[in-house]
Formats: structure tokens, C-alpha cells, sequence
């Protein structure tokens, strides 16, 4: 397992875009805008009906509930029924989004991610000036739910697909495979798949005052069971219709399939949609055996863990004997910093998005003298101040005259210390940018690792400014 950073650029939306509708369990009228979002935020939701228009982002440990579609809630706010929405901006390539609600729940639709495919199209997509990170799956990840028997695995692939497998164990529908191998294949052969429910489920959501915004348009209902004149009725006030039938092929009618397996075509999309919550885009094959909300988002939240432990030991892959990229001589042509405080000894690695660069602590270091006499620790503050300035280089080489400016901190958040460091240790520091640098300033995250192991890591802003 582990994090990459790929040559393929970030993506979001070109321009603002909105769609009507209402929601499916709620049955209220709701507006959604898709909006770009800056490199590096991932995809989120925004309640503008509410004070201070609260943010939740698409990330599975936000999920509270699965019974009738994915539910995510932050600081009391909710948002429902999101996965088809995630499930289109994955399907078009999408990195960074927000997508804006004056309701809780997205508008249904078709029952299927194709209007909002079409208008994230209509919108446009454009490449943003940072690179995406893959999580590459090297080893077998699983998730199982005992209970129902439901299944859904991740396995090495050279890049992200999708494999669902349903049995619902009824005559009506029966055993059904999708897959997905492409992303770009999402439009064409996913999209319009549509959400379904049983007859059974039907009558169940209309005694508990759901599926307030449901019609025989926006989700097909397969009849599992024989339909009483009791049932008719209520299906014809509920659907608002003079007459209902059921097709030759087990479904209520005024609804063609899209495909002869649309119901696990949905599934696979439901599944591309709960992922989206993992946060990195994966690399890999996921293989879905009776899939659901639940189960999609229970395994969701087991990769987002495995990913941010990657993240956090993910050592960099340095030859230490190799001829780096800069020495400290060229080091000291682009840093300010001199003997004692000149933390860093070489750089390995520097591109536009993240930095590598080591430190190589010895006993001579001025700090042993006092910390500690007989039992010499390297001071925290100062391996943060190293991983700040391995983020310096990462920010001056962005100006053409880097002797000329200072680098200075603005603020740092989550700082955390794993191991201590003692003489004789190397110390190999990681800084990847959160955010693009803007106007100087550096937004970025920091990982110091010695031994092969975490030692420390923070998350660090500096600005640079010019002094001559």
C-alpha cells in the first residue's frame, strides 16, 4: 500500500451550475449548485438555508446513517441521500467541488446521476495547477457485514474499477453482475442507472411517510409480491396515477429499463458514489458482493484509516548515498538560515506540489549542551522548525531571486511528536502542499520520520517576503 503523488492534474468545475428538484425521501422542493473549489479541498456539501451556511465535507467519517441512501452529519448538520451526486463528480474526473443545497437532501431526479453528470458537463471541467495523490493497493483490503453477508474487497489493479455482484434472491430479479473498468466509461454505461425498491419496501416507506418525492419516474419498483386491490390503491394515490400495472418483467409500469442489469449498474454506482467519502482516489479493483449503504461505508471508513496510517509512515524511498538534488552549500544559496539553525543537510526531491530533504544529527549539534546533559533529546521544536524549512525551499523556489526573501511562519496546526530523536539518528522530512502557494503563501503539511518510523508531524502555513 501507498500514497503517490501521479502527473495527472486536479480537476473541478469551470463555472457554476444549478439543477431543481426534490428530494426523495422528503419530498421538498431543493436547489443544488455545483461550484469549483480550490486544489487540494476535495469534494463538500454547503447548506446555504442555514446561519453561517455550514460546510460538510464528503468524508466517510461523517456517515450516521445508511437505510435509505448515505447520510452524512457534522456539528448537527445534515446532509442525505449524497452518493448519487459523489458518484457523478467521481464519474467525470472531478477532484475538488462544492456542491451547494438550500435543503438537506439532493434533488432525486431520474433516480439516477444523469442530470447532474449533464450539467456538470454543461459547466465544464477544468485542470487545476496541483497533482492528485492515488492510494495504490498493493495488498488485498476487505470488508464484511456477518450479518447480512454482504462483501466488498479492493484489490491490485492498474487503476480504479469497479465490479458489483447482486442477489436479492427473488424470481423477479434475481442474480446480476455490472462493471466498471474505466472511470471515463461512467457517462456511457453507469449514469442513467436508475435507484429501485421492492413492492415490499414500497408499502413499507409509504406507511412511515417516506418517498415523499417519489414517482414511477425516478426509481423502478420491482413487484416481489402479488398486488391487492388495497395495495393498487395506495400506489395510485401515492404515485398520482389513474391506473398502475405491472409489466411482463416484474416491474410497475410507465418505466422502460435502461439495461437489463440497471440494478446493478445502480449498485455500482452507489458504490463509486459511498467511496467518494474515502477522500483519495484509489487505485485499485473493488469487487462488491451484495453491496449496500452500510456496507459501502463501513469499508469507506476502514480504507480512509488505512490511508491516513500510509500517509503518516508512508517513509519516503531515499537513497541516502545518492548525489542529491542540492547540497547544503546550494541549500544555503536559497535559505537565510545559518550555523546553529540550519537544519537541513540535503534535499533529495522538489517538484511543485511536495519536497523531500534530510538532516543528519549528530552530537555536535549546539542544542546537547542543555537538552538534555547526559541524555542529549532533540528538542520538537526544532525538528518542526527542520520540516519548515525543508517547506521553505518547496515555496522559494517559486521566485526567480530566492536569496532575497525571508520565510516566515504563520501558524501551525496538529502538531504531534511519535519518537524522540537522539545523535546518530537521520532525520528525512516529507512537506507536500495542502493548498497551491498563493501570493507567497505556504500552506502545506509536514511528516519527519527517523529510524523508519513517524517521529513527528504538524501542519504548517509560512509566507515568504521580499527584504532587498
Amino acid at each position: 500500500m501507498g500514497i503517490v503523488n501521479t502527473e495527472t492534474k486536479q480537476k473541478t468545475i469551470q463555472k457554476e451550475i444549478s439543477l431543481n428538484g426534490v428530494g426523495l425521501h422528503t419530498g421538498k422542493d431543493v436547489t443544488l449548485t455545483f461550484k469549483s473549489a480550490p486544489a487540494n479541498s476535495g469534494l463538500s456539501f454547503k447548506r446555504i438555508d442555514l446561519e453561517g451556511e455550514p460546510v460538510i465535507e464528503a468524508n466517510a467519517n461523517f456517515v450516521t446513517n445508511t437505510q435509505r441512501g448515505t447520510c452524512l452529519e457534522k456539528n448537527g448538520v445534515m446532509i442525505q441521500t449524497s452518493e448519487h451526486v459523489l458518484a457523478a463528480l467521481v464519474g467525470l474526473d472531478i477532484d475538488n467541488a462544492i456542491i451547494e443545497l438550500n435543503a438537506s437532501e439532493p434533488p432525486i431526479m431520474d433516480g439516477s446521476s444523469k442530470f447532474f453528470v449533464n450539467a456538470i458537463e454543461k459547466a465544464g471541467i477544468i485542470e487545476q495547477d496541483a497533482f492528485r495523490e492515488e492510494f495504490v493497493v498493493t495488498d488485498i483490503v476487505s470488508y464484511t457485514d456477518e450479518e447480512t453477508g454482504s462483501e466488498i474487497l479492493v484489490m491490485p489493479a492498474k487503476e480504479y474499477q469497479i465490479t458489483t455482484m447482486v442477489d436479492f434472491g427473488t424470481k423477479v430479479l434475481g442474480t446480476q453482475n455490472a462493471t466498471l473498468n474505466h472511470i471515463s466509461d461512467f457517462k456511457k454505461d453507469i449514469s442513467n442507472s436508475r435507484t429501485f425498491s421492492f413492492l415490499h419496501e414500497i408499502e413499507m416507506l409509504l406507511e412511515n411517510g417516506l418517498i415523499k418525492g417519489g414517482d414511477l419516474n425516478n426509481a423502478i419498483v420491482y413487484v416481489d409480491k402479488p398486488l391487492s386491490p388495497a395495495t393498487m390503491e395506495k400506489l395510485r394515490a401515492a404515485f398520482k396515477k389513474d391506473n398502475i400495472a405491472v409489466k411482463p418483467n416484474g416491474i410497475l409500469d410507465n418505466l422502460t429499463l435502461h439495461h437489463p442489469n440497471e440494478a446493478a449498474r445502480h449498485k455500482l454506482l452507489d458504490v463509486l458514489g459511498d467511496l467518494a467519502l474515502v477522500g483519495t482516489r484509489i487505485r485499485g479493483k473493488v469487487i462488491a458482493n451484495k453491496p449496500g449503504h452500510f456496507v459501502n461505508t463501513q469499508f469507506a471508513k476502514k480504507l480512509s484509516k488505512l490511508i491516513k496510517n500510509e500517509r503518516r509512515n508512508n517513509v519516503p524511498n531515499i537513497d541516502l548515498n545518492q548525489v542529491p538534488l542540492m547540497d547544503v552549500t546550494q541549500i544555503m544559496g536559497m535559505l537565510p538560515h545559518r550555523q546553529p539553525f540550519l537544519l537541513i543537510d540535503k534535499v533529495f526531491e522538489l517538484t511543485d506540489n511536495y519536497v523531500t530533504a534530510s538532516k543528519n544529527v549528530t552530537m555536535n549539534e549546539e542544542f546537547f549542551k542543555g537538552h538534555f546533559p547526559g541524555t542529549p533529546v532533540m528538542p520538537g521544536v526544532l525538528i518542526v522548525e527542520a520540516m519548515a524549512q525543508t517547506g521553505g525551499i518547496l515555496v522559494l523556489n517559486t521566485v526567480p531571486d530566492p536569496e532575497n526573501y525571508l520565510t516566515f511562519f504563520m501558524k501551525m496546526d496538529n502538531v504531534k511528536f511519535k519518537q524522540k530523536v537522539i545523535p546518530g539518528d537521520t532525520l528525512i522530512f516529507k512537506c507536500s502542499l495542502i493548498t497551491p502557494i498563493r501570493r507567497g503563501i505556504c500552506h502545506m503539511q509536514g511528516y519527519a520520520y527517523a529510524n523508519g518510523k513517524l517521529c513527528a508531524e504538524a501542519e504548517l502555513m509560512a509566507q515568504i517576503t521580499k527584504v532587498k
